[in-house]
C-alpha cells in the first residue's frame, strides 16, 4: 500500500475581521503636546497608549516658559485629555524613577502606587506600562508581574513587524525619528504576510515633535498609515488581550476541533484549507479539509 502523504499543518493568528496586520502606538510622560498628537491620531483612525507618571502632575495653573518643551499636564488637564479619547492609559512609574536601581520595596511602591492613582483617577483597570528611561532588569520584570502589570514597553527597536514574545520586555518596531520609518511604513502597507501576522509598533514622546519642529512627520505618517481596511488599529492592552485569547485556544490532537474558552472572539487561519475562522466565546469549531 502506498504511504499516506501528511501535509504539514500550520495555524496562523489573524486579528479581528481576519486581518493580517495590526498597528499601535505608545507615548510617554503625560505632556501637553499629547493633546495635539491625540487629535492627529483620532483624525486618522489610529489608536495607542499614553504612559503617565501620576506623581509628577504639574500644579494647577502652571505657566511654562516658552523654551520648555516637555510640559507636564496638571491632573485635571490630563483627565480631560485622556478620559474619553479612546486611548489606553498606562503606568510610567510614580516618579519616573530608574526602576532597575531601586530595591524591591521601592520599585514595588513606584509601580503599584502609580497604578493605584491612575485607576482611581480614570475609574478603570490599568494593566500596562512603559519603563522610565527604558531602564529595566530581571528584578524590575518580577516586580511588574507581582504588581499585576501585563506588559511593559522598552526603548528597544526591532525594525521588524514581529509579534511580541516577552511582554515584560516589549520592544517596538521603531521610534518616530528613526531613519527607517518611511521604508518600514511603505513595506507595512504595500506587502502582506502569508504566515505569521504583522505588528507595526511606534513609540516616542509627543514633545519631541515640538522640540524638533517636525509635527509634519507624524501628520504625514498618520495620514499614510491610517484608514486601511486590512489593518487593525488598537491600543497596547487590546493587542495584549487579543493575543492572550488566541494563545488560549484549545486544539484537538488532529487540530480539527477548536474550542475558545475566553470571553473574546478570535480569528485564525488554517493552512490546510486557507480558510479564516472566527470563533466566538465559548464556541467549538470543527475544521474541514
Amino acid at each position: 500500500m502506498p504511504e499516506s502523504i501528511v501535509t504539514c499543518m500550520s495555524v496562523y493568528m489573524r486579528f479581528p475581521g481576519g486581518r493580517k496586520k495590526a498597528f499601535t502606538m505608545s507615548y510617554d510622560d503625560g505632556v501637553e503636546t499629547d493633546i495635539r498628537l491625540i487629535e492627529i491620531m483620532r483624525k486618522n483612525g489610529l489608536k495607542g497608549t499614553f504612559n503617565i507618571n501620576s506623581g509628577l502632575f504639574a500644579p494647577e495653573g502652571t505657566v511654562y516658559p516658552p523654551e520648555k518643551f516637555a510640559r507636564r499636564m496638571s491632573r485635571s488637564a490630563a483627565y480631560d485629555t485622556y478620559v474619553n479619547s479612546g486611548m489606553e492609559i498606562a503606568c510610567h512609574g510614580l516618579t519616573h524613577a530608574y526602576l532597575d536601581q531601586l530595591p524591591p520595596e521601592l520599585a514595588t511602591y513606584e509601580v503599584l502606587r502609580d497604578r493605584e492613582n491612575l485607576e482611581e483617577m480614570f475609574d478603570r483597570q490599568i494593566r500596562g506600562m512603559a519603563y522610565a528611561y527604558g531602564r529595566f532588569n530581571d528584578n524590575a520584570v518580577e516586580t511588574l508581574k507581582k504588581c499585576g502589570i501585563a506588559y511593559s514597553r522598552t526603548v528597544i527597536s526591532t525594525n521588524s513587524f514581529d509579534i511580541p514574545g516577552d511582554w515584560h520586555r516589549l520592544p517596538a518596531t521603531c521610534h518616530h525619528n528613526s531613519d527607517k520609518l518611511t521604508a518600514l511604513a511603505k513595506k507595512f502597507l504595500e506587502k502582506s504576510p502569508t504566515g505569521d501576522p504583522w505588528l507595526f509598533y511606534l513609540w516616542g514622546h509627543s514633545y519631541e515633535f515640538e522640540r524638533d519642529n517636525n509635527w509634519a512627520l507624524i501628520e504625514e505618517f498618520a495620514s499614510y498609515i491610517g484608514g486601511q481596511s486590512d489593518i487593525w488599529y488598537c491600543t497596547n492592552i487590546e493587542l495584549y488581550d487579543y493575543i492572550a485569547a488566541y494563545r488560549a485556544l484549545k486544539f484537538s490532537v488532529n487540530g480539527k476541533i477548536v474550542f475558545n474558552p475566553t470571553a473574546m472572539p478570535v480569528c485564525f487561519e488554517m493552512n490546510m484549507n486557507k480558510k479564516i475562522y472566527t470563533i466566538s466565546p465559548g464556541e467549538t469549531v470543527r475544521i474541514s479539509d
